[in-house]
């Protein structure tokens, strides 16, 4: 049975900005030195976008939120496989508004933006292979 043109439209839609987000997260690991808040921002804007793509594609409703926790918990009642990694992504929340605004006292780290970088990169590719190929970004 073909899958439905504006769902299909609509998940491609998430995961091509998901994979912008991870694109402009590793272009900014380049810098010298690197852009770690942006990183870690566009870290969290990846794995968010891939888990509300994962949810439309299963139908499931969410609210507008950046919470990787709500997202997920919703996901793995989809998916239980997704927990162990989804548990790992959950910190990202953080970094939706955590560096963004003038005077915050402190800075994220080269190390934690890749390692921001590269769970977002792997929540990504976990759902990118999970609908038909038809779907993906």
């Amino acid at each position: 049975m073909p899958h439905d043109p504006a769902l299909v439209a609509e998940v491609h839609a998430r995961l091509s900005k998901a994979g912008k987000d991870v694109a402009a997260a590793e272009y900014e690991l380049q810098a010298d030195p690197p852009f770690s808040e942006d990183i870690v921002f566009h870290s969290q804007q990846a794995a968010e976008k891939s888990l509300k793509a994962f949810l439309s594609w299963h139908r499931i409703p969410f609210r507008k939120t950046h919470n990787l926790v709500e997202l997920g918990e919703a996901c793995c009642q989809i998916d239980q496989s997704l927990e162990s990694l989804l548990r790992r992504a959950a910190p990202l929340t953080e970094y939706a508004w955590k560096f963004r605004y003038p005077g915050d006292p402190e800075a994220a780290t080269a190390e934690e933006a890749g390692t921001a970088l590269a769970t977002a990169r792997e929540v990504f590719v976990s759902v990118l292979g999970r609908p038909p190929s038809d779907v993906g970004s």
